[in-house]
């Protein structure tokens, strides 16, 4: 496992429109390129925006269906499976970890994949031989909770999990363009933001990024697909700086730049160096 301190990393994927399962672009060809990497890697951890409950609740499904939770797309789009198993046991453990931690958390043992968890994967993990479970995001959550949550999700990736936080960077449906239409300056502005924060572990700015980041409302009317990345941040390690992996802006205002943390960049060319 290529991995600082033999920990497995922590993603942040922003998974964009469903089609991205069709249209890999930048992003998609750039995490294909990371999969080989992720030798040793015992199980995946996904908390997706498209799994919301009341209270938190941990997948413990044995064998996960792919859910194809959107309508209206390419009938190729619901022919995609992602058959990855479940892997109840530490999917267990990750819910002794949050009742440690001292939230109130239950097991869910009959929902599937939603696809935040399976598309991304379909390009980072594509054989699907790496078992997945999921996390749920509690509707309540903020962003100090969310940080909170991958803190307490983080001794997992010393058992060799894979965190995965997947939502966007930037997500406001209302402005939708065309798929290949040109990145709308607040997309691009925000995001540059938020990449500098990152860089920099500016952890308190990223807590309080609506308030500090520019268009920040604009780029997400709503925070569910923000969150995610406050969850990678939380469960990364201070000796980890983040690696960047380019992703284009589509559809003129989903920014699909992603990051890592904890995976050694110098064998992977598709990492920007932190500055």
């Amino acid at each position: 496992m290529n991995t600082s301190l033999q920990r497995a990393p922590v993603f942040f994927i922003s998974h964009g429109a469903p089609t991205f399962a069709l249209e890999p672009g930048q992003l998609g060809a750039n995490l294909r390129a990371m999969g080989p990497q992720l030798t040793g890697v015992k199980a995946v951890l996904v908390v997706s925006p498209h799994w919301q409950t009341r209270e938190l609740q941990v997948l413990t499904t044995p064998v996960p269906e792919t859910v194809h939770d959107f309508g209206g797309f390419p009938a190729a789009l619901y022919a995609l499976q992602y058959p990855a198993p479940g892997q109840p046991e530490l999917a267990l453990e990750a819910l002794q970890l949050l009742t440690q931690a001292g939230w109130p958390v239950t097991a869910e043992a009959h929902r599937g994949l939603d696809h935040g968890a399976w598309v991304p994967l379909f390009h980072l993990l594509p054989q699907a031989n790496v078992p997945v479970f999921q996390v749920s995001m509690p509707h309540q959550l903020d962003t100090a909770g969310a940080l909170a949550l991958g803190r307490a999700l983080a001794p997992l990736r010393d058992q060799g999990v894979l965190i995965v936080g997947s939502g966007s960077l930037t997500h406001n449906l209302y402005e939708l363009q065309r798929p290949a239409a040109p990145a709308v300056d607040y997309a691009v502005e925000f995001a540059h933001w938020i990449r500098q924060a990152v860089r920099r572990v500016d952890v308190a700015a990223l807590v309080d990024y609506r308030r500090l980041a520019p268009h920040a409302e604009r780029a997400h009317p709503t925070q569910e697909h923000f969150l995610p990345l406050l969850v990678a941040l939380g469960a990364s390690h201070e000796d980890e700086a983040a690696q960047v992996i380019a992703g284009d802006i589509t559809y003129g205002v989903l920014s699909m730049e992603s990051y890592v943390w904890g995976l050694d960049n110098a064998a992977s060319p598709v990492l920007e160096v932190a500055a």
